[in-house]
């Protein structure tokens, strides 16, 4: 059985690479049939009855030329019809009774309305119908009611029914086999999108927290070497605070990379991502770098979603970063936390001296993706960031975050785009 389903299968690929091939053996079977019927006598005294007559040899020339035309009914459908047609009109007039030429155009036809639209169908059927049955009606012996004549306009009429009914068929199939291959196309672009946003995330993740915590590092091992030899206590106070930076900057990265990890693996993290809720876990660390930070903040009840926690405190991680890199000496920073209304605002500023050093971190020296990456978290969920200096010296860093968070919509023109722009 699988060695005929196969070879089943090879013969369809075949004939359907070779068109021409499928038509000349159709045209071969009409042919037959055309002969085949030209020997009964559909008028004899007992009914019809086959061998009684035989057709003449210009009956016989007329049906190879109809069969002959068929083998090109594909590629050029209308000629052929009308080709086959003449044909018939010839036999109706000429020989009586007549041969089954018809069956020829009958196949002319049914291609033209399985090949054409529906307008085409019901003009050339029409036309093809009534020319026939009038023809057969007037010059044929039999009286025009004769189950003869209407046998043509019936199949003429049929064949044009068939086609149409094919060709719809054939646009509805195509119809669900685009519509699916489209669907698959869209999902395959909808995964690719995620993939690309969740990566954005990651990137932006460890962004925040190795250029945080490495920043900390830096500063108190600057302080360790140069207190080293005059002041050790301090200097041991700086290690450890290096120390303790150092562990803080592992378990978040090993939180972050840990969602890399395949579901059900042990070692993927199960604690909370940062939040609001430890951000006086984060001032301090920022105290004990040197950075004197000033923090008010609202009742922080009911939390804010988790999208936005977690935004709110990589916005204000970040800021506090960038000033105690770039402020300069004997700078203060203050944040500030507001819920108004369906908004959360958060704000951070410094009075430091660096003249714009903030921006260094995207402009500069041009390697930076800090403000960047703080305008992307916050225009995904829907809000706004504003990032420059203060007047009379210092920096300023405003977000605005929803409180009911929500993602940029894939489809809208520059979602990721605007990340780049003050808004």
């Amino acid at each position: 059985m699988t060695t005929l389903g196969t070879g089943v299968l090879r013969v369809r690929h075949w004939l359907r690479d070779h068109p021409l091939a499928l038509d000349a053996a159709l045209a071969l079977a009409v042919l037959v049939a055309m002969i085949i019927g030209s020997f009964v006598d559909a008028h004899a005294p007992n009914g019809p009855t086959f061998g009684t007559r035989r057709p003449e040899s210009s009956s016989v020339f007329l049906m190879v030329l109809g069969a002959v035309a068929l083998i090109w009914r594909r590629p050029r459908p209308m000629p052929v019809l009308a080709a086959t047609a003449g044909l018939t009109f010839v036999e109706l007039v000429r020989f009586e009774p007549p041969t089954p030429v018809v069956m020829s155009t009958v196949i002319a036809l049914y291609t033209v309305a399985a090949r054409t639209d529906r307008p085409t169908t019901s003009r050339v059927g029409l036309l093809t119908m009534a020319a026939l049955t009038a023809t057969a009606m007037l010059f044929g012996s039999a009286p025009w009611y004769s189950q003869a004549n209407l046998g043509v306009f019936a199949w003429t009429g049929m064949a044009c029914a068939v086609g149409d009914a094919v060709r719809s068929r054939r646009a509805f199939v195509d119809a669900i086999r685009e519509r699916a291959e489209r669907a698959e196309r869209t999902r395959d672009e909808e995964a690719r999108r995620r993939v690309a946003e969740e990566r954005l995330r990651i990137a932006r993740d460890l962004h925040d927290v190795v250029a945080h915590h490495i920043a900390l590092v830096n500063v108190q091992a600057g302080v360790a070497a140069h207190v080293m030899d005059k002041r050790p206590d301090q200097a041991k106070e700086a290690l450890a605070h290096v120390r303790e930076a150092s562990r803080c900057a592992l378990n978040e990265l090993r939180a972050t990379v840990g969602l890399l990890r395949q579901s059900g693996d042990p070692e993927a993290p199960t604690e909370p991502a940062p939040g609001l809720a430890v951000l006086d876990e984060l001032v301090d660390t920022v105290r004990r770098a040197g950075l004197p930070v000033e923090v008010a903040c609202t009742d922080r009840r009911p939390p804010l979603p988790a999208a936005v926690d977690l935004a709110a405190y990589r916005v204000i991680q970040e800021a506090l970063t960038n000033v105690r890199k770039h402020a300069g000496p004997g700078a203060k920073a203050e944040v500030s936390v507001v819920k108004v209304g369906a908004t959360a605002e958060i704000t951070v500023i410094d009075n430091g001296s660096g003249g714009g050093c903030c921006n260094g971190d995207e402009g500069g020296d041009g390697g930076g993706h800090g403000l960047l990456g703080m305008r992307e978290r916050v225009t995904a969920l829907g809000g706004s960031l504003t990032a420059g200096p203060r007047y009379g010296g210092g920096f300023r860093v405003h977000a605005i975050l929803p409180v009911k968070a929500r993602t940029a919509e894939p489809k809208e023109p520059g979602a990721v785009g605007r990340t780049g722009e003050n808004t």
